[in-house]
């Protein structure tokens, strides 16, 4: 079985405001760059597509944004500062984090491989910093993974400046998007050697790394069905070495690859599944910003991680519609799922292609 085509992120140095716009991130409904790649960006990546988007009012943009490295914006004094265990501790402090415990280095989200545990935020940054541990959980060489949360999780955003406010003073977010459009921040903090399940966000994000490495690997919405998801998350827990047999047309998913060093920014555009490799004991953080009109999103959804509340209530009709068809024979049934099948994806098309 052949493996994926490989294709390296596209990365830019000395990025600003109105290049990331330009050349990263059109405007709705706005004629493309097609040229070739910027010129202060190395020709190591995907090129933007051509994409002929007519002025039909439909306030979307089309779905050309791609993962990009941005080098050289100023983040802040954290990339420095952070990289000393005794500095993050001191001035991250005690407060207790509710962090993710892995025996395996695989977390797999679907399946629970892993169990919640609180620790103080100091401690938790010793152990994670360490191979081996003379206190833990489960093994003396488990894992551990920090997705910050806000405080009352159920009704707060997570944002570094309200959980962790010492250590955010040394932040500086890469404003290249609208502050009003700005959603939440997430400290995130692994393991040397951790690997996350592959899912997608809905959101627009940055991931700024802040201290160690990491590698990346990014699926294009357009190879959802070689996934194998369930709800927003990839079955396929090693993406560089598949179960073939489990996993058969994985392969025809294109990889986009990265290697993230401190300092890097990458840019993750919504829908874009993404796996993340800690090659080090790592910090970084995200920020997520909504890059649709509000009423697109879940007011009540704090993680920013539920479905687009169009494609929610879409997904609750194909329910009631798959629990109908269930009352026909079999054969009957199957005639007229793919009668159903076949129209959704005609019906899509045109439109997508519409706009």
């Amino acid at each position: 079985m052949c493996s994926n085509d490989v294709k390296q992120v596209l990365t830019i140095t000395n990025t600003n405001h109105d290049s990331f716009i330009s050349d990263i991130y059109p405007k709705p409904c706005s004629p493309v760059k097609t040229e070739g790649i910027p010129l202060n960006c190395s020709a190591r990546g995907v090129l933007v597509s051509t994409v002929d988007c007519e002025p039909i009012g439909c306030g979307f943009e089309p779905i050309i944004r791609i993962p990009t490295v941005l080098q050289g914006l100023d983040i802040g004094s954290c990339v420095q500062k952070w990289s000393s265990l005794e500095y993050l501790m001191k001035n991250g402090g005690n407060k207790q984090v509710k962090i993710h415990v892995s025996e395996s280095p695989q977390m797999d989200f679907i399946n629970k491989n892993f169990v919640y545990r609180s620790l103080p935020f100091d401690d938790f940054v010793r152990r994670a910093s360490e191979k081996t541990h003379s206190e833990y959980f489960i093994s003396e060489t488990e894992n551990y993974y920090l997705r910050a949360l806000g405080d009352d999780p159920r009704r707060e955003i997570a944002d570094i400046h309200s959980q962790f406010p010492t250590l955010a003073q040394d932040v500086k977010f890469p404003y290249l998007f609208p502050r009003e459009k700005f959603f939440s921040s997430v400290f995130r903090i692994a393991s040397e050697g951790l690997q996350l399940w592959t899912h997608y966000d809905i959101m627009d994000n940055f991931l700024m790394q802040i201290s160690g490495r990491k590698k990346v690997v990014l699926f294009s919405p357009d190879d959802v069905n070689y996934l194998y998801l369930n709800g927003d998350k990839s079955e396929v827990l090693d993406v560089d070495n598949p179960d073939t047999d489990k996993f058969p047309d994985f392969y025809k998913a294109q990889k986009h690859v990265c290697f993230l060093e401190p300092g890097d920014v990458l840019f993750i555009p919504a829908l874009w599944f993404h796996n993340v490799i800690s090659l080090d004991f790592g910090v970084a953080v995200n920020v997520f910003w909504k890059h649709l009109d509000s009423q697109f999103y879940d007011s009540k959804d704090t993680y920013g991680n539920k479905d687009l509340l169009p494609a929610t209530r879409a997904t609750q009709i194909i329910d009631r519609a798959v629990k109908t068809l269930e009352e026909l024979p079999e054969y009957y049934r199957t005639f007229y799922a793919r009668q159903l099948i076949s129209r959704i994806e005609k019906k899509v098309l045109k439109l997508s292609d519409k706009t």
